[in-house]
């Protein structure tokens, strides 16, 4: 559907300009038709928008010179400004279906906040906390489980019919939900969503990693980020409704499954992965997805480095678990856990929980509407990092994101300790939440599970990225168990004390431990690290 071959012809006059290196986009307005082949999209006009220039021949030597029209993945390209390639187009629509997994993660982070009185009330379990957080936490019960199994699955289907099969469990836990008349029926609808949503967490970021150019592999795998950032708006919108309609959260969880029934139908027209291809042994299918989706050019080059990479590293469709004990596997999964243990315990999850208190504290009493500030905050945040993820960098983003959580604690825990005026203390509270909340998703949040599958070897990529979201799902669930409790034990301002302690020392990790991989390829990433092994040895 997406890798078909179009061409475009534009007829234009019958004067052809002298043929200057300088003036090829000029060339290739005046001549009689230009071919375009899908995917590598071009924009061509003969006008003279901004920021290019079209450099006119003069009319004596329009007569006197004729010229053959090159090959266009010759004559246009970026560099100089002469004309404009679409690099990451191609490569779009199939990220973005897969991305839609992430919106629903975020949908189902949010879509028990409000309604989840309404649903105690109903079925019977009204003012038992335990069975309340029971609710909620099944659900991240499930996502660890999905999460363990999802590098079995990558490794044996590739990452397109994973994705597929997945949405099984998340459409069935879906509508059993929304369907639930007894607690026994909510809980096994809820794990099965978890089930499906530990999976997509997993395969989401390898499948964007491996299918995006290098050149735009940031700003496209932060589209998980803006997935799981709409979602969480989603959930919050409609659950607005949901304080004056009891019953409201039924229909709540019935939209759920749709997004679950566009990724089936999707995938289906999405590519596989050529690097899981090669593995798999089908180069000449990897070798048409290289030059639908990067280009003619790309192609040998690539299935060199694919194929150089397995002969020395071995079949990713063989890898075992034990194999992350050895090294280099060892030493990224241990920073891929570091990672999600410090993005945890940074308080992300608790900050979020208890910002619809913070603006109640300033007016805001319904829940739903606060909690919709915090969402469109977020994904302020998340497309700050689109722009600026493969233009900075990972490592500054994670460094400038860390600070920026700490300053923003700091400010926080300053409001509430020191003696002020009470509305000023209010502002400065809900100011800190909102900027923490803002430079988490500029580069704690997207490039935390961006940069693991990029430090990954190809032989293992699946299980280390398995094993980091499960410390990532243990973590969330501890988070959850005990925030509540140490505010009260101990306040607010201390534990967002250690937030921010924290979050410099996330900071501090990530400039020491994490390597850049901005502009480079994944190939190039796992031969680097092994020289710099083997010359350590």
């Amino acid at each position: 559907m997406w890798s078909a071959s179009s061409t475009i012809a534009h007829p234009v006059g019958n004067l052809k300009p002298p043929l200057n290196p300088n003036n090829l986009y000029a060339h290739a307005c005046a001549t009689r038709t230009v071919n375009y082949r899908y995917p590598t999209f071009y924009f061509a006009s003969c006008s003279s928008p901004r920021k290019f220039r079209v450099w006119a021949a003069n009319k004596k030597h329009q007569h006197q010179h004729q010229h053959q029209l090159p090959d266009p993945e010759l004559y246009i390209h970026k560099t100089g400004g002469e004309g404009f390639e679409v690099g990451w187009l191609p490569s779009f629509p199939h990220v973005l279906i897969a991305s839609m997994s992430n919106l629903l993660f975020g949908y189902h982070i949010g879509v028990m906040n409000g309604p989840i009185i309404s649903i105690a009330r109903e079925l019977g379990f009204e003012g038992n906390s335990i069975l309340e957080g029971l609710v909620v936490s099944i659900f991240i019960a499930g996502a660890f489980v999905g999460s363990i199994s999802s590098g079995l699955l990558v490794d044996k289907l590739g990452c397109r019919r994973t994705l597929q099969v997945d949405t099984v469990p998340l459409i069935l836990g879906a509508i059993i939900s929304a369907q639930a008349h007894s607690l026994d029926e909510l809980l096994l609808g809820r794990f099965l969503v978890g089930l499906g949503i530990g999976v997509n967490t997993v395969l989401v970021p390898i499948y964007i990693s491996e299918v995006a150019p290098t050149k735009y592999r940031g700003s496209l795998g932060t589209l998980c980020q803006i997935g799981t950032c709409t979602g969480i708006i989603a959930s919050y919108f409609f659950g607005i409704f949901s304080e004056n309609n009891p019953h409201w959260w039924r229909m709540m969880l019935y939209i759920a499954s749709l997004p679950g029934f566009v990724v089936a139908l999707g995938m289906q027209f999405a590519v596989e992965s050529p690097r899981w291809l090669c593995k798999a042994g089908r180069i000449s299918d990897a070798k048409e997805i290289i030059k639908n989706l990067w280009g003619p050019s790309e192609v040998d080059k690539a299935i060199e480095e694919f194929q150089s990479v397995i002969k020395n590293d071995g079949d990713d469709l063989d890898s075992r678990w034990l194999a992350l004990l050895e090294k280099p596997h060892s030493r990224v999964a241990s920073i891929g856990g570091a990672l999600f243990v410090l993005q945890q315990f940074a308080g992300i999850n608790g900050v979020l929980y208890f910002s619809s208190l913070t603006f109640q504290d300033v007016g805001i009493t319904s829940g739903a509407l606060a909690s919709l500030y915090v969402g469109l905050t977020n994904f302020a945040g998340a497309l700050c990092a689109l722009y600026l993820i493969d233009r900075q960098g990972r490592k500054r983003l994670l460094i400038g994101s860390y600070l920026g959580m700490a300053i923003s604690m700091c400010l926080v825990v300053y409001a509430i300790s020191s003696p002020m005026d009470e509305e000023l203390s209010h502002s400065l509270s809900i100011l800190g939440t909102l900027m923490y909340i803002f430079t988490f998703a500029i580069g704690a949040g997207p490039a935390t599970g961006l940069i693991i599958p990029e430090l990954s070897s190809s032989r293992m990529r699946g299980k280390i990225m398995a094993f980091s979201f499960s410390v990532h799902w243990v973590c969330n669930f501890l988070v959850g168990l005990f925030f509540l409790e140490l505010v009260d034990k101990l306040g607010i301002a201390p534990v967002y004390a250690s937030f921010g302690g924290i979050s410099l020392l996330a900071a501090t990790f990530a400039y020491y431990f994490i390597v850049e991989t901005k502009g480079r390829s994944l190939e190039e990433i796992e031969m680097s690290l092994n020289r710099k092994r083997s010359r350590r040895h």
